[in-house]
């Protein structure tokens, strides 16, 4: 059903298609007013537009424009002609404050959406848009000296108790050792040694995200419980745990990939031990709408564009264990209440039988 927006230089009522369209902007909106460093610059004051664009290094007039816009969105406030304050929706923006949002805002409305902007060619090759890229024209992320920062400060950084659903949903009691493989920043391993005293962890990540996450660990109780340990994944995975965790891991793999990573932890696994494979779970068929489930599509989507891999049904996930020697027994549902992670389940493998 058409319905009038007003939009951006339109002449006829918008439709919903339209308007999913024409969504890009708020996203291009909030991106401009982060890497011009808009919140920061405003801090907890009232600023002219003359002082922000000294501060931000931008054209005055074209600034002014960007913040009335910033305002129709509840990001700014203009208080009088030509002067703004940032409001208590848009203080997250600010890089200085607690969880702050600036490194999301960077990741997703900056550098991954330079992969979106090469999706249809993605979905005509099959390819990631590293690989159908001109090679001429580097990626927002190759340019970004802090790329490699933003990911770790968007990844696994959260607080460990909103991690708790997860570490809830499957019975660790039986455990001695649990590895978290590819753990980012550990809010995972910490949320599940927090609610299991008696276990040992292991947090499993490439060298650059371990070291990151040690000024963390240093500030946690449990954290005396836990071994950081770097290590490639496609190498080799370490032995010493009963139960080994890989938490939106192989989500970012080909299947091939995630064959090596799998078959990497059958080689150290127990033959008692579990594998806990913590993903979406796609369903097998998709016939209605469904905001919830177009979340994990849409990230689907994003694995195609940005590393070349996918969101997988729950036979897909059987199949790659299959294929590394494991077995499927079991699929546990993780709580929606903090994570609003519908779909999202607790895929439990056991290695198979030599």
């Amino acid at each position: 059903m058409a319905q009038h927006t007003g939009g951006i230089g339109n002449v006829t009522p918008n439709t919903s298609l339209i308007e999913m369209a024409m969504a890009y902007s708020r996203s291009r909106v909030l991106c401009a007013a982060a890497r011009l460093g808009i919140a920061d610059a405003l801090g907890d004051e009232v600023h002219s537009v003359g002082f922000l664009a000294e501060k931000c290094q931008a054209d005055a007039n074209a600034l002014y424009r960007l913040l009335r816009a910033l305002a129709s969105i509840g990001v700014t406030e203009e208080t009088t002609p030509e002067h703004f304050w940032l409001t208590s929706f848009g203080q997250p923006l600010r890089r200085d404050v607690p969880q702050s949002v600036w490194p999301a805002v960077i990741f997703w409305a900056d550098l991954l959406a330079d992969s979106w902007s090469l999706l249809t060619d993605c979905v005509r090759t099959g390819k990631p848009a590293s690989q159908v890229r001109d090679p001429k024209i580097p990626s927002r992320w190759s340019q970004d000296p802090d790329a490699s920062s933003i990911f770790r400060a968007v990844m696994g950084t959260a607080p460990a108790e909103d991690y708790a659903p997860v570490a809830a949903a499957w019975d660790f009691s039986r455990a001695k050792v649990v590895a978290d493989l590819g753990g980012g920043g550990g809010s995972l391993i910490l949320a599940v040694l927090a609610l299991n005293p008696h276990l040992r962890g292991m947090l499993v990540d490439l060298e650059s995200s371990v070291d990151a996450a040690r000024t963390r660990f240093a500030e946690e109780d449990s954290s005396s419980r836990c071994e950081l340990i770097a290590a490639d994944l496609m190498q080799s995975v370490p032995a010493g745990a009963d139960v080994y965790m890989l938490k939106h891991v192989l989500h970012g793999r080909r299947d091939a990939e995630a064959i090596t990573i799998l078959k990497n932890c059958r080689a150290v696994i127990p033959q008692n031990g579990s594998l806990l494979i913590i993903e979406f779970i796609l369903p097998p068929l998709v016939s209605h709408a469904d905001p919830q489930l177009e979340g994990h599509l849409m990230s689907d989507l994003n694995m195609l564009a940005v590393t070349g891999g996918k969101e997988r049904s729950e036979r897909e996930w059987k199949t790659l264990l299959e294929a590394a020697g494991f077995i499927l027994i079991g699929v546990h549902p993780v709580g929606d209440d903090v994570l609003m992670v519908r779909n999202v389940g607790i895929l439990e493998a056991k290695p198979a039988l030599e």
